[in-house]
């Protein structure tokens, strides 16, 4: 499939910023009309309204579900409140016109891998282009949720609840990016209706140094880590409390995500040593799992800590976290643009990433699925196949095994000796029919060594962790597991990182079992191809492929087994 329609696909809703206006409350008996209580699109020329405290909420209905976008969960991190834990907001009071996406936070613009084979190059600005002009608008007060749901729902329907949460690397990225008016229609569509709710958290930063992800020792001791994370739990929390105005059961939420979003699922599922405290049943992981990091301040982390900080022009200040909280915006901006994004040569070892802080994330996300301390609830987890390939087009220069030895030792394992280093060059060995894209023989070599780190890296941060997660988790909870393998001729990067996206929006075969699985915890149901729980003794996936005849297959998920093993165990040894 050609990256550019996969780019239209995925970004092709706008963002507008939300008008939140108290005029004061409308009357109970006013929300309470017959024509809401059939439904909230059924008021002929009416809004669809919401009822959350004191307080009135008005959407918009298009595409057979009625839309409350923009919703604030938190009071806005700004002044005081930057680099601080989110706060709840009080009591809503007033009149919310709610129909328009609120914004998105402030993030870094990515800086786009040249000298590439042309159309690739031309694709990937096409993406980011897309993505950047046509939809992200941002602000500092970014904190909102949207909610879908269907147009003939009411607020005593109890219909079950997915709650989506976007990926970008945690550096961009935004809930207005993804419609989850689709996913309800559909729903409606195969009679298994359910509520779509989605957020905004804080990133790589927020206007005026709100960082989502800072690490380092200082952040340690202010025990403001996570912060990203923190906003998500607290959106989780938003939806236990107002989800039954808009027709949803609280006690049915599944919570889904892709890319850094499924991370963030995967890092939920094992705080407060696997007690999800009711805000969730059961998990969805699109490409992500229990990432391998570290501590929020060993020297990767405090490495990123200090550089920003110089870079700030705070690295001689008493206090760098209180000078980064009141810096004029030009520095800020500066240190933010000079910081690597996940399209800098270092790849997948990325500069902002979740990390053990002590308060959200007590150990090591393997360390913590070894001790069981994991969630129970029922998941699904899957990915396509070439996952390195996207973030490996800057490493083109490295051109022998001494320079990916170096470059490993530099960015991914840089604690690894160079024994254990020398061993994974062995299981990755220098041929570019064992490198990703896999299975596509001697193609889409870009340089010498590009197959090779690509399937080093696409291993470490998400093959390995899937495959770890299922290895010790399928046998307590039920558990399945799909592949994606369409676009896998896309030339260079193959059925490439989120390509499964178009699979798991609208009408798709995806969106079928997701919803199935939020309504029983199985996503069977009416559907041509069963898809068997995982059993790691014959471990098997629902397969998507390039085939008019059979898309959709059952297939063994035992890829690469001794590689995968070994990196999982490596990275236990030596986190990102």
């Amino acid at each position: 499939m050609h990256i550019a329609r996969f780019a239209f696909a995925l970004f092709a809703n706008k963002a507008a910023i939300v008008l939140a206006n108290p005029i004061g409350p409308l009357t109970v008996h006013e929300f309470n009309t017959p024509a809401a209580q059939a439904g909230f699109c059924k008021g002929v020329g009416l809004p669809p309204l919401a009822h959350l405290d004191n307080a009135t909420f008005s959407g918009v209905c298009s595409g057979q579900a009625a839309r409350f976008l923009g919703i604030p969960y938190a009071q806005p991190p700004t002044c005081d409140r930057r680099l601080r834990l989110p706060v709840p907001l009080p009591p809503y009071e007033g009149y919310y016109d709610v129909h328009k996406f609120g914004p998105s936070c402030p993030q870094q613009r990515m800086i786009l891998p040249t000298g590439l084979n042309t159309q690739l190059e031309k694709d990937i600005s096409k993406i980011v282009a897309t993505m950047y002009e046509d939809v992200t608008t941002d602000n500092e007060d970014c904190l909102t949720v949207n909610v879908f749901t269907p147009e003939n729902a009411t607020p005593t329907s109890k219909l079950p609840v997915l709650v989506w949460i976007f990926g970008g690397g945690f550096q961009i990225g935004g809930s207005a990016n993804y419609d989850g008016g689709p996913v309800v229609a559909r729903s409606v569509f195969i009679g298994k209706p359910v509520i779509f709710v989605s957020m905004n958290y804080r990133l790589l930063c927020t206007l005026f140094v709100a960082l989502g992800f800072l690490p380092g020792k200082e952040v340690r001791a202010a025990k403001i880590g996570n912060l990203g994370l923190q906003d998500q739990r607290l959106a989780f929390k938003w939806v236990q409390r107002y989800i039954t105005a808009f027709g949803g059961d609280p006690s049915k939420v599944t919570i889904w995500g892709e890319s850094a979003g499924a991370i963030s699922v995967a890092l939920h599922m094992l705080v407060n040593n696997g007690d999800q405290a009711g805000l969730f049943r059961g998990a969805i992981m699109q490409s992500g799992g229990p990432i391998p990091v570290g501590d929020i301040d060993q020297a990767s982390g405090q490495d990123v800590y200090d550089t920003f900080v110089k870079n700030a022009a705070c690295d001689n200040s008493p206090d760098t976290l209180e000078c980064l909280r009141s810096i004029p915006y030009s520095r800020f901006k500066y240190a933010m643009d000079l910081s690597p994004n996940f399209f800098a040569y270092q790849g997948l070892a990325l500069a902002w990433l979740p990390r053990v802080d002590g308060v959200f994330l007590t150990e090591p996300p393997q360390h913590a699925v070894l001790r069981g301390h994991v969630a129970n609830v029922p998941m699904i987890t899957g990915m396509p196949l070439p996952h390195g390939s996207l973030f490996s087009l800057s490493s083109l220069n490295v051109s022998n095994t001494k320079g990916l030895e170096n470059y490993m030792k530099a960015f991914m394992l840089p604690t690894a000796t160079k024994a254990e280093i020398d061993l994974l060059l062995q299981y990755y060995p220098d041929d570019p029919k064992a490198g990703c894209p896999f299975d596509t023989g001697i193609r889409n070599i870009l340089s010498v060594q590009f197959k090779r780190i690509a399937a080093i890296q696409g291993d470490i941060v998400f093959h390995g962790p899937r495959r770890f997660f299922l290895k010790y988790q399928s046998s307590k909870q039920n558990s399945w597991a799909f592949i994606h393998k369409r676009g896998k001729n896309s030339p260079f990067i193959g059925a490439a990182h989120a390509t499964d996206l178009l699979n798991s929006f609208g009408d798709q075969e995806l969106t079928d079992y997701f919803v199935y699985f939020a309504q029983n915890l199985n996503p069977n149901g009416d559907l041509e191809i069963p898809w068997p729980r995982y059993d790691v003794r014959n471990p098997t996936a629902l397969v998507f492929q390039d085939s008019p005849f059979f898309p959709v297959i059952t297939g063994a998920d035992d890829y690469r087994i001794d590689p995968l093993n070994f990196v999982t165990n490596l990275s236990l040894l030596h986190p990102i």
